[in-house]
């Protein structure tokens, strides 16, 4: 896992926590549904979860059926409709948890200051197995084995992220 410091939302009483991707109809819808359904018991800090896409190609559409396929087969239940990215979602936002390095990139331009970049990780830096990549490949018009790979990928990550939070 990648040195991640969490201090600064220690004793929050309620976290706010965006995943991004590029269309907001595979990954990152995903990877809200995961740890939505892993914090949904929690009661400090309670963990509000969503997510959101760095273009506008899907909005108001979806998840991809795959994906929410994948998620429900795995007994997570998430409702999702698709939504762009912009700069009052990181303001609002605790944590800001990318996919990949382009979704990086395209989050990192809305950022003017230093607190908000301190808001902004790969998801995968928090996967205590230490990956090769931080990466989330995005599976978009893959056979289902490359949503469950992701699946895998983000159930390992949401929970490292979880155990920095509750440490």
């Amino acid at each position: 896992m990648s040195s991640v410091d969490l201090s600064r939302l220690k004793g929050r009483d309620n976290l706010i926590i965006t995943m991004v991707c590029y269309g907001n109809i595979c990954r990152s819808p995903m990877a809200a549904a995961v740890l939505a359904n892993k914090v949904s018991k929690l009661e400090r800090p309670k963990i509000f979860v969503d997510s959101a896409g760095t273009s506008n190609w899907h909005v108001g559409q979806g998840p991809n059926p795959p994906s929410k396929r994948t998620w429900e087969k795995a007994g997570y239940s998430f409702e999702h409709i698709a939504s762009q990215f912009n700069y009052s979602r990181l303001v609002a936002a605790d944590l800001v948890l990318v996919m990949d390095k382009d979704n990086h990139a395209e989050v990192s331009k809305y950022v003017t200051s230093d607190e908000e970049e301190r808001k902004i990780y790969y998801l995968r830096q928090f996967d205590p197995s230490g990956p090769d990549s931080l990466e989330v490949p995005d599976p978009y018009s893959l056979p289902d084995s490359a949503f469950e790979n992701v699946l895998e990928m983000v159930e390992k990550a949401t929970d490292g992220l979880i155990e920095q939070l509750l440490i």
